[in-house]
């Protein structure tokens, strides 16, 4: 592995691989052990789009692993302002940086950044395209909960609800999901805004049981994950935007959760979910709840996101060698709203 431009350039032993790698960062993620095999190495964090989670997220994984960070948002402070090309930037950045991390809101402009080096370029998000880490921390995420519950992957039921057109994240997990088929997944999602058909049929082929449905009424007892994503309202055109009005019925909330789902279904989010209420995106009455893991999934995208730097820089090898405790005081738990596992 060179790159991280999309999952398919990952096969399942990849997968395996850094699933594995990162189980061995919780320690450091967590702030109980120290590592400093990076020490020395610069990452690039380029952000040509809004973000806080993804890029702050790389910025302390790569800096839990002793490295230093140089950060870089939006176009108006880039020489691409200027009309610089993404190959030049390519060269530049690669001349100073050890790792590059880019988000560009052009589909495919990242892997176009990445043809200039060889310097390892890992795609936080290419527009509509694809997010592949975060496809990658959303597969340890349901495999660590799974694991508590006892269940395990294969036969698991996935629905994935909100905007499946313009959303990356689903874009990519559902890729990932069809290297571990037999799985079913289901589909709700707006009109206008359902996955792309090339992808149902992709999946298809790869064993994945994909079904459609229109609306989130009837019975879900039987999904294990409910991952839902928000409304991609800045990548509608001027027509769609004046057209569009979401519906209360494709909000999930306590009300869907408690019955229509089970006990155990598991609720997801990439985030950022959009909190006001008109959004209608992932509801807050469900803060506290333990079935919701959108705060467990943010905090495991540290150690998925430090295993893919210490993969692509080779590493992996030395980081349990190389732990040490942390001096500092670090609290039992982040959130007051944590569950209680």
């Amino acid at each position: 592995m060179s790159h991280l431009l999309s999952i398919d350039s990952l096969s399942r032993d990849d997968i395996d691989h850094l699933m594995r790698v990162a189980a061995t960062m919780e320690p450091v993620a967590q702030r109980r052990k120290v590592t400093r095999v990076l020490e020395g190495a610069v990452l690039g964090n380029l952000f040509f789009e809004a973000s806080t989670r993804t890029r702050v997220s790389f910025h302390t994984a790569f800096s839990r692993l002793g490295g230093s960070v140089c950060d870089t948002t939006g176009f108006t402070f880039s020489s691409m302002a200027k009309g610089e090309s993404l190959y030049d930037t390519s060269r530049v950045m690669a001349g100073y940086c050890d790792a590059i991390v880019m988000r560009h809101p052009d589909q495919g402009s990242v892997a176009e950044f990445a043809s200039a080096t060889h310097v390892p370029v890992i795609n936080a998000g290419d527009g509509p395209g694809e997010h592949p880490s975060q496809a990658l921390l959303d597969f340890y995420t349901i495999d660590k909960e799974f694991s508590r519950q006892g269940k395990t992957l294969k036969g698991a039921h996935v629905l994935m609800t909100g905007d499946l057109k313009y959303g990356r994240t689903v874009h990519s997990l559902i890729k990932l999901l069809a290297l571990y088929a037999p799985m079913r997944v289901t589909l709700v999602a707006p009109p206008g805004l359902e996955m792309p058909n090339h992808l149902i049929e992709r999946v298809s082929r790869q064993g994945l049981d994909v079904e459609v449905r229109e609306s989130l009424a009837g019975d879900f007892s039987d999904v294990d994950v409910v991952y839902t994503t928000r409304i991609q309202k800045e990548r509608f055109t001027a027509e769609m935007s004046e057209g569009f009005n979401l519906s209360r019925d494709f909000t999930v909330h306590r009300a869907f959760m408690d019955s229509r789902c089970n006990p155990s279904t598991i609720i997801m989010h990439p985030l950022p979910r959009d909190s006001r209420p008109e959004a209608n995106d992932l509801d807050v009455d469900l803060n506290g709840d333990p079935r919701l893991a959108i705060f467990r999934q943010t905090d495991n995208g540290i150690p998925v996101r430090m295993a893919i730097f210490a993969t692509l820089l080779k590493v992996e090898h030395l980081i349990e060698r190389d732990l040490r405790d942390v001096p500092w005081f670090v609290p039992g738990s982040v959130g007051v709203d944590d569950a209680k596992f």
